[in-house]
């Protein structure tokens, strides 16, 4: 049997687990203990759940490899439940430079003299203001120390009189910092917030024309239809369950098998939210799961396949940007050299079609030259930043109330 790849998820991450997708299903046939063996000779021993869809037990091996999300993990099967298992890790780029701070440093007090005499002086600690001119301060008026008073005098004989607090000037605030990385919300507990959140993940409008039926409307003109679900035994007898439906399915469970109807189990509901939290997924994707009309964790498991290609397809994009990272700004890269530093972590068709993207807006990273080799154009973290600043102008421009005057400069030919 060939090798199979498997792209690392987060939730795989989380749980030490592989999800039995279909293409994964033929290399384990029977559930129960099996072992898998490192690039080092490391035994793991893992078990196989086919029931459950799941091969637990691998969250040593994550850690021992330093596997991360969209990572690739090759199983080539040895012997009955034993398994050869090699790791690809996407490199890391160098980490930048640290920032040198342009905040200005906090001026020091200044000591002020209030009044002395030969043996005690008074002095004031005085905060300059940063932002404006310091006003001069209202004193009584007092002699003029004489040079022998201005002398140092012994630290425990100087009193100091603390100065009274000065009114901060206004603060500005900072933009708050907008997190990448925060942890997605916990799922739904309830059916109708599961529905919502479906609908809100995969573009359906959602709205209950009945009591206990749901209505999942793709408005995609005339690729738009319906889907019409019944929530409970009262809502299969509720005429608005069929009514002007293009699929109408029985919310139901893994166990439950009603004939002559579709079903949407609450299982599979759960697995939809989880593929679709992970990556895009559509009305259009959907619908022909719709329409074969049993939609459960076996379909469910083929949506996976599905989402897993699109997180193999942003990794594979990831992994070549990395790697151009470690040549210089204008400097000439060559396809078949670039092939070879990437190994079998992304195959010549999918280098080919992502250089090609790099060549074109609003990336514009590579200028293609004859010979199978392209131009660098800029340093790729650089080129990055860039390409962040034009999509977060872009963001910018559809936040802005309509007929807001617009003066974003950051945005060019939008």
């Amino acid at each position: 049997m060939n090798p199979v790849r498997y792209i690392i998820t987060r939730p795989c991450l989380q749980e030490g687990s592989l999800r039995l997708l279909k293409y994964v299903q033929p290399l384990f046939p029977e559930s129960g203990p099996a072992q898998f063996v490192d690039d080092r000779g490391t035994e793991h021993a893992v078990q196989v759940d086919r029931e459950g869809g799941r091969v637990w037990g691998l969250g040593r091996l994550f850690h021992d490899l330093h596997l991360g999300v969209n990572d690739v993990l090759t199983i080539t099967p040895l012997a009955p439940g034993r398994y050869q298992v090699e790791a690809t890790v996407k490199p890391h780029a160098a980490p930048p430079p640290p920032e040198r701070s342009l905040t200005p440093k906090k001026p020091e007090p200044r000591r002020i003299v209030v009044s002395s005499t030969p043996h005690v002086r008074e002095v004031r600690l005085e905060q300059p203001q940063p932002t404006a001119p310091a006003q001069k301060p209202v004193e009584k008026a007092t002699p003029r120390p004489t040079p022998e008073a201005d002398a140092p005098t012994p630290t425990p004989l100087v009193p100091v009189q603390k100065a009274a607090p000065l009114q901060p000037a206004p603060a500005v605030p900072a933009p708050a910092p907008v997190s990448r990385t925060a942890p997605p919300a916990p799922l739904p507990t309830s059916l109708e917030g599961q529905l919502i959140e479906l609908a809100r993940l995969t573009g359906y409008r959602l709205d209950f024309p009945a009591q206990a039926v749901a209505r999942l409307r793709a408005e995609l003109g005339e690729h738009g239809y319906e889907v019409h679900l019944a929530l409970s035994e009262s809502g299969m007898r509720s005429p608005a369950w069929q009514k002007g439906a293009d699929y109408a399915a029985v919310l139901t469970t893994e166990a439950e098998r009603p004939q002559g109807v579709s079903r949407l189990t609450r299982e599979a509901l759960v697995a939809l939210i989880e593929h679709a939290r992970l990556a895009p997924l559509s009305p259009i994707d959907l619908r022909g799961y719709w329409k074969a009309g049993n939609l459960d964790l076996e379909t469910a498991a083929s949506v996976a396949e599905l989402v897993g290609a699109h997180l193999a397809q942003r990794g594979a994009f990831s992994f070549v940007l990395l790697t151009l990272a470690s040549s210089p700004a204008h400097s000439v890269i060559h396809a078949g050299r670039l092939a070879e530093k990437l190994g079998s972590g992304v195959n010549t068709a999918e280098l080919n079609s992502i250089l090609d993207t790099l060549t074109r807006a609003p990336f514009l990273a590579l200028t293609p030259l004859p010979g199978g080799q392209y131009l660098l154009r800029g340093d790729v973290r650089g080129l990055l930043a860039d390409l962040a600043e034009y999509a977060d102008g872009v963001r910018r421009r559809l936040r802005a109330p309509a007929g807001e005057k617009r003066t974003d400069t950051t945005l060019v030919n939008a």
